[in-house]
């Protein structure tokens, strides 16, 4: 079984370097799509910060995984599950980045965790159920809170700024603004997200937490620098176009949801809350009809949907098949 260790910490860290590409790169999507930062100044941000939110922040969130959902004993008696969930998380993110969607990873981790759960019944539903409870209120606060302010609040400060600042004046707080909401996002993605790819690692006892964070967080900040700028484009370019006000709305309230999630050791989808943001703000400007018919709007909202259920019956159909042709005992004996 030792071989199955360093297969399971490698696939861990491939994981983080598409969690980087597809849901760390999106916190950025706003100031890139506003044309206050270039997609090497984002990517570069989205690196730097998630490794330190991973860092400091993350425990809480990786705990969840790595115990809350299934209990250690049962991952630790079968390491196999654990190359079952990773593998399943992978394969959805990987496909995500390459049709340029910025998919909910933390539903594909957690489903697929849910999957082996439901199998050896050994699930925590009261806490999975409380994760999907978060993960329905946090995307629609994200959308009602940049509506209203994208409908009542958006132009009135903008008279406010014009009315009492010169335009390089305005220009330079807006700089600042989005600086610290972009810095403020990222933190929250490494707290959150470091757990979907070390999660199931530090529940078993294969690394520390402190370890798993710091591992994670390196993972996120490579897979932001190479493969991120993809989502950068769909999210930041190809829904509606972002001002630099509209970004940093977007990045606070993101942030603010994401943050208090990790407190309590929720994990939610960055990808998912940031992009309903921005999908607010372009219903309180084009409208609810044309927001609905656009094809990248009803693309994400597909993966959104379908990862969950895929994922689960997935992860629950590999479990039984790992236990009925005893797979465990394969491993055992060959290596």
């Amino acid at each position: 079984m030792d071989v199955v260790v360093p297969i399971a910490i490698v696939l861990s860290i491939f994981l983080a370097l598409n969690i980087g590409a597809n849901n760390s790169a999106a916190s950025m999507a706003t100031a890139y799509g506003a044309g206050a930062r270039s997609k090497k100044e984002a990517i570069t941000l989205i690196a730097v910060f998630a490794l330190l939110g991973s860092f400091l922040a993350g425990a809480p969130v990786i705990k969840t995984l790595g115990k809350g959902l299934v209990p250690e004993s049962v991952l630790s008696s079968h390491l196999g599950l654990v190359l079952i969930i990773l593998i399943i998380a992978i394969f959805f993110i990987s496909w995500a980045n390459i049709v340029r969607v910025p998919v909910a990873t933390t539903h594909a981790i957690v489903c697929a965790i849910a999957g082996v759960g439901l199998y050896s019944s050994a699930l925590n539903g009261r806490k999975f159920f409380e994760i999907v409870t978060w993960w329905v209120v946090t995307p629609f606060a994200a959308w009602f809170l940049n509506y209203l302010i994208g409908r009542y609040l958006y132009f009135r400060t903008l008279r406010f700024l014009t009315s009492r600042y010169s335009e390089e004046g305005i220009r330079s707080i807006l700089g600042f603004l989005i600086t610290i909401s972009g810095c403020y996002v990222a933190f929250s993605a490494g707290a959150n997200n470091a757990a979907n790819s070390v999660g199931p690692l530090v529940g078993i006892g294969l690394i520390s937490p402190s370890l798993g964070a710091i591992l994670a967080g390196l993972g996120m900040g490579v897979g932001a620098i190479l493969l991120g700028g993809r989502v950068l484009d769909t999210v930041g370019k190809e829904i509606t176009e972002i001002c630099i006000l509209r970004a940093v709305s977007v990045e606070f309230t993101g942030a603010t949801l994401i943050l208090v999630a990790s407190v309590f050791g929720i994990p939610v989808s960055l990808a998912e809350i940031i992009t309903s943001g921005i999908i607010g703000f372009s219903c309180a400007s084009q409208g609810f009809s044309v927001t609905a018919q656009n094809k990248h709007v009803l693309r994400i909202a597909f993966f959104w949907f379908v990862v969950p259920f895929f994922a689960v019956a997935i992860s629950y159909g590999l479990s039984s098949l790992y236990f009925k042709y005893g797979i465990l005992a394969m491993l055992g004996a060959n290596f």
